[in-house]
Formats: C-alpha cells, structure tokens, sequence
C-alpha cells in the first residue's frame, strides 16, 4: 500500500475546508430564512388563543396601513384602529383577515394567504442556499430540490395573493 503524500492530504483537508465553510454558510442563510419567516409566521400558525378577526384598510403611509378591527374570536375586542405592515399582499379599502400581535395593535395576515406570504423570507433563503449547496458542496439534486421548493412557495404565495 502506498504511503499517502502530502499533496494528497492537502488535497484532502482543503476539501473538508470548503465542504464545511460553504455547508455552514448554507445552514446559516437557511437558519436566517427561518427565523425571518418566525416573526409574523408564529402569529399565524399558532393563532389559537390569540384575538382574530377582520380588518378594513383605510389609510396607507410611511409603509403601514391601518383601520378598524372587527372580532370573530371569543374574548377579542374591537379597536377603532389597528396596524398593519404595507406590502403587495395589503391594498386600501380591502378587508383581511388578521390575528392580532399579542400585547399591540398590531395584526398580521391570516389564513392561508397570511401563513404562505409569513413564509416568502424562507422561500429566498433557499433559492439562495441551493445556488451555495449546488457550487460549494456539489450536491446538485439537493440544490434542485432546495430551489424547486423556493420557487413553488413564491409561485403559490403569488397566485393566492
């Protein structure tokens, strides 16, 4: 058996290098990607107990809209005036389903549109981190996988919006 040479196991050790540097850098852009999506998401899907309702856009400026809050939920209470973030998914004079931020007036979307667009932040952090993963670590069919499922979030989020 051959003596292993000192290129080879510096071959070796760069490529562990670049297979843990650009496996971090994926699992960091992932991990930013979740917790992004969380802040709004958690409202959404762990909505139970939570006041929920409808509100009507009235005013947009400086990127939030506002109006008044109607409850569904028992123990919710109406406000003249509750706050949302301006976005594409929020247009004046349309009424949305929302769910109070715990301790505010601050709402966000709820239901399925709410839930999918909460996750869009997800959506970008794996089209990026399939581009990593299919360069830095040469796992293309886990790259294809990554980008396929960021691309059909956008596209469902998109049409349901």
């Amino acid at each position: 058996m051959p003596a292993v040479t000192s290129s080879q196991s510096a071959f070796a050790a760069l490529r562990f290098g670049r297979l843990a540097a650009m496996g971090t850098v994926a699992g960091l852009i992932l991990v930013a990607g979740v917790w992004a999506s969380w802040g709004t998401a958690q409202h959404v899907m762990l909505g139970k107990g939570r006041e929920q309702g409808t509100m009507i856009v009235r005013t947009c400026s400086d990127g939030r809209c506002s109006g008044p809050y109607t409850p569904v939920s028992a123990g919710s209470r109406a406000r003249a005036r509750v706050t949302i973030d301006q976005s594409v998914a929020v247009k004046k004079g349309r009424t949305y389903t929302v769910t109070v931020k715990p301790g505010s007036d601050d709402v966000v979307r709820s239901g399925p549109a709410g839930l999918l667009y909460s996750w869009v932040p997800l959506a970008g952090a794996l089209l990026l981190a399939s581009v990593v993963v299919a360069g830095g670590l040469r796992l293309t069919r886990a790259a294809w996988a990554m980008a396929g499922t960021g691309v059909a979030l956008l596209t469902v989020t998109f049409l349901l919006l």
